[in-house]
């Protein structure tokens, strides 16, 4: 049986970064290599499994018990944020709680003083990057956990389980990975994301989330004969921006307080475009975020003539919590499992989202469950082996309370 490591590092190799600007499905032709490698690798597992033209892989394993059929769910695309080219992982073993270089950038370290919770994986074996690009752990993480509990179940064909329901998507992290995903055609009637954070994390509540893009007509006038005619766009947006309250940025809020995230901002005098993310736990908060920034961009354009401010703002996802929660029991399985693993579930809201929250609106509970990862679409990400290990534990545990 292949070790979760080697077949983490395997699919980390595989460059699948996701491209928001593309309108295709996968958005880039480049995750089809691990989605087409991970089909392959199922079907000589022994387990059917397809993968169609929208970039989903879909994979079966008959029960040999009466259950509800469960599934299993992970993303093979890595975020925009930052390089997934010729990633070049790092094996710390018996970590000893000091800084860690990052060999592939002189000077870089990951550092206790910044990112005190790698203090929790002391004498742990961590993955890090070189510091070159990101590792993938979200979500080749979950990939990989999600293969190896596979594997577990064919080889041993004593293991009491229902119907088992593999799934592979892309574009998770451009915030289209399920939008065209059958879910009747899957067959779960539970499923969960293995695309969760640090070792214990259990999460059935996601932002709302929304995309805001702005772009902003300008004047260029000689600056000499400026005076009464210019229009400078970058300035303009700038404006724009300082009317959106500052305390609902993301590095003043946690927890379930809400933001608005300025993501790009290019251009020059003549015209300039920029983006933000808008997210809130609470719809009606969601809502009036969304109200307020449609003002500002009236405020503009009253100010600086109609046109000026162009808004085009597009919901992404929901809160999983009002489709998750009458299905409960699902929750108390995953503590359960957890238990079952020597764990303690951490259950928490997500400051982010999953492709289980548009499951869960498509009538497919799923709450969302540890990969394993800490500082995900950066350059500091890095993944302690144990927790990947008992991911895929809890996979098993979940698949035998179901089928007892």
């Amino acid at each position: 049986m292949e070790k979760i490591l080697d077949r983490f590092l395997r699919y980390v190799a595989v460059d699948t970064q996701s491209n928001e600007e593309s309108e295709s499905q996968p958005s880039t032709a480049k995750q089809l290599d691990l989605l087409k490698m991970l089909c392959e690798e199922l079907n000589k597992m022994g387990v059917e499994a397809t993968l169609d033209e929208f970039g989903y892989v879909m994979g079966s394993i008959p029960g040999n018990v009466d259950a509800p059929a469960i599934g299993f769910i992970a993303h093979v695309d890595t975020a925009p944020d930052a390089s997934g080219k010729d990633v070049k992982p790092q094996i710390i073993d018996k970590y000893d709680g000091g800084a860690i270089d990052l060999k592939g950038v002189p000077g870089l370290q990951l550092r206790p003083e910044e990112f005190p919770e790698m203090l929790h994986y002391v004498g742990e074996t961590l993955i890090t990057t070189d510091g070159t690009t990101l590792l993938g752990a979200d979500d080749k993480a979950g990939v990989a956990e999600i293969m190896t509990a596979v594997q577990y179940i064919v080889e041993h064909p004593e293991f009491k389980h229902g119907p088992v329901k593999i799934g592979f998507t892309p574009d998770e992290e451009i915030g289209r990975g399920v939008v065209k995903f059958d879910v009747k055609r899957f067959g779960a009637d539970y499923a969960y994301t293995m695309d969760g954070g640090e070792i214990g994390e259990l999460e059935f509540e996601n932002f709302n989330a929304a995309s805001a893009k702005i772009h902003v007509q300008g004047r260029n006038v000689h600056p000499g004969s400026a005076k009464g005619k210019m229009k400078n766009a970058i300035l303009i947006g700038q404006e724009f921006n300082s009317l959106l309250p500052i305390e609902q940025r993301p590095e003043y809020t946690e927890g379930y307080e809400g933001f608005f995230h300025l993501i790009s901002f290019k251009g020059a005098v003549e015209e300039a475009d920029f983006a933000y993310i808008i997210r809130d736990h609470d719809r009606q908060k969601f809502e009036a975020k969304k109200v307020l920034i449609r003002q500002v961009a009236d405020f503009i354009n009253a100010k600086y003539g109609a046109g000026t401010v162009e808004l085009t703002v597009k919901d992404q996802y929901y809160n999983m919590r009002e489709q998750v929660e009458p299905h409960y029991h699902i929750i108390e399985k995953a503590v359960k499992a957890m238990e079952m693993a020597g764990l303690k579930a951490k259950i928490q809201p997500i400051r982010g989202g999953t492709d289980g929250a548009n499951l869960s609106f498509k009538g497919l509970p799923c709450p969302n469950i540890f990969a394993g990862g800490l500082n995900f679409h950066g350059k500091m990400e890095f993944v302690p082996l144990r927790s990947m290990e008992k991911a895929s534990e809890v996979i098993l545990n979940i698949i035998t309370l179901f089928a007892e």
